[in-house]
């Protein structure tokens, strides 16, 4: 017999099956000796109260075996010989688009700019000991995407819940734990998602299809108004309709586009900094306890939003337990962003804490300074009608951190409290952010438009969460990519460019998906779009 029930336990019954058995055998009036197998559907955790409690949806196997897996497979045929589909970036919308096109029936060719996700190893650690930025292979460029060396949260506010379910489930397939079946704010961690990554590498590989690394694209292939394939940094040509996925800083690409005539349109994107305190802080404040989480809960998570003079403000990518990490993807940039080991075991924890921006709020004078500086393309910035104005923008504010931070990967930071004080902090606080910090007058060089919601903002988090806003938090800078500043616009129905037959924008750096699953689930749309305009049927 198998049953189901929703129960609230105490985080020490929760800790393990044995004594969950004997907390639903009490409540249930079982014998727990019948209960052969113990499957946790949904976990949370209600720390509302100063009483932690789990929320738990539980399967009991009584008096019987599951001869079931813990998560649904996906067959996946031999496509060799099959037609084949383009696929440019091999981060999650690009990956679950080639093995969607191999359900499907088609052979997928994937083409990434940066190195697998191993090698990628290597550079990422030169940012933080030399300061130095290979432009093809960082925390954006390389194999997995930027979420691959960026935590690997699996959060998604997408409502397609089947969807969801069905990314999740992949991953599970290709080696994640099946706790993210189960989990209100799944998470693989940075330590795990590397060799997942590499199994779904070798899916699309053993089926037929093509991984290509170090292998830009830099040109599409256009014929009569359709896209036939794309050129290479390598010099290989590829041919096929074009799936694009190739993630929020992929500033060339848009440049290519745009300078070809090929519609994009400017998007909004949230800006402000990374912000860190001491993970036991955290603990302390969102567990209700001078002690902190103590044996039995995860680091604690936290999440804010209030409404500052229009735009909302926020907090991002919380990361408990883990590190900020510099994710420049060129020279004359700092850029952060966090990111949490597996068993977010940091002494610190962080969020991005950012400002919503319009393409409109460029008018504002208090960008003046920066939009009038040439940005590092050459095209004049301060036209903010321009369909890449917010990524000038980006560019701008980046390149503004570089100089503040000596010209190195070490970030201008202030602390919390000085910063809603317009102090300059005299000194900074321990942190995981290992290039380096530089005391700098964030609110003094930031536009006013960002650094005065922040400040009203981090005030009002402050009064509704006691010890939040505090000198031990530091605020580093800059957080930019929170999510792509271009639309590459698409038509609703066919998926395709609004005036190119077979080139199919997808994912996070097309403007269509806000992380992992929501790019993951984008990649499989436009994998089922490009096999109907090939006729092949979903």
């Amino acid at each position: 017999m198998i049953q189901e029930f929703q129960i609230r336990v105490l985080p020490e019954q929760a800790v393990n099956e044995q004594s969950l058995k004997q907390f639903i055998g009490r409540d249930k009036g079982l014998d727990i000796r019948t209960i052969h197998a113990l499957r946790i559907l949904k976990r949370s955790i209600d720390a509302r109260q100063r009483t932690i409690y789990v929320n738990l949806k539980v399967r009991l196997y009584i008096n019987e075996i599951p001869h079931d897996d813990e998560f649904t497979h996906t067959i996946y045929n031999k496509v060799e010989g099959k037609p084949q589909v383009i696929v440019v970036g091999a981060g999650p919308g690009g990956l679950f688009a080639a093995l969607r096109l191999i359900e499907l029936g088609l052979r997928p060719i994937v083409v990434e700019r940066g190195k697998n996700v191993r090698d990628r190893k290597v550079d990422i650690a030169r940012i933080s000991r030399e300061h130095k930025v290979d432009t093809e292979s960082n925390y954006s460029f390389g194999e997995g995407g930027a979420g691959a060396y960026s935590d690997g949260k699996l959060y998604t506010r997408s409502k397609k819940r089947g969807n969801v379910d069905k990314i999740l489930n992949v991953f599970c397939q290709h080696g994640a734990s099946t706790s993210i079946l189960a989990d209100a704010h799944p998470h693989i961690g940075t330590d795990k998602l590397p060799r997942v990554i590499e199994n779904m590498r070798n899916t699309i590989l053993a089926c037929g299809g093509e991984v290509h690394f170090e292998t830009r694209m830099d040109s599409l292939i256009i014929e009569r108004d359709s896209v036939v394939g794309i050129e290479t940094s390598t010099g290989q040509t590829f041919r096929g309709p074009v799936i694009l996925a190739t993630g929020h800083s992929a500033r060339d690409v848009y440049r290519w586009l745009h300078s070809h005539g090929i519609a994009l349109e400017a998007k909004g994107i949230a800006v402000g900094v990374r912000l860190e305190h001491p993970s036991m802080l955290i603990d302390q404040i969102q567990y209700h306890n001078k002690n902190g989480r103590g044996k039995y809960l995860p680091a604690a998570e936290y999440s804010f939003v209030t409404q500052v003079e229009g735009r909302g403000v926020y907090s991002f990518c919380m990361c408990p337990g883990g590190f900020v990490v510099p994710a420049a993807s060129g020279p004359h940039q700092i850029v952060v962003n966090g990111m949490s080991p597996s068993n977010r075991g940091s002494r610190w924890s962080n969020s991005g804490m950012v400002v919503e921006m319009h393409p409109e709020d460029l008018a504002d004078p208090s960008f003046a300074g920066l939009l009038n500086t040439a940005s590092p393309g050459g095209t004049a910035s301060s036209d903010t009608s321009h369909p890449l104005a917010m990524m000038h923008f980006q560019e701008a504010l980046e390149a503004a951190c570089w100089q503040q931070g000596n010209m190195r990967q070490t970030a201008p930071s202030q602390r919390m409290v000085d910063f809603t004080r317009k102090k300059l902090s005299y000194d900074l606080p321990d942190s995981s952010y290992s290039p380096g910090l530089i005391s700098s007058p964030l609110h003094f060089w930031m536009p006013s438009f960002l650094t005065d919601r922040l400040a009203k903002g981090f005030q009002q988090f402050g009064k509704s969460s006691h010890g939040f806003l505090t000198n031990e938090a530091v605020m580093i800078g800059v957080e930019t990519r929170t999510s792509a500043p271009v639309r590459i616009t698409r038509d609703n129905e066919t998926l395709q460019h609004i005036t190119l037959n077979g080139l199919f924008p997808c994912g996070e750096g097309a403007g269509y998906a806000g992380g992992i699953v929501s790019a993951g689930i984008d990649g499989e749309k436009c994998a089922e779009a490009a096999a109907a305009y090939l006729g092949v049927n979903p």
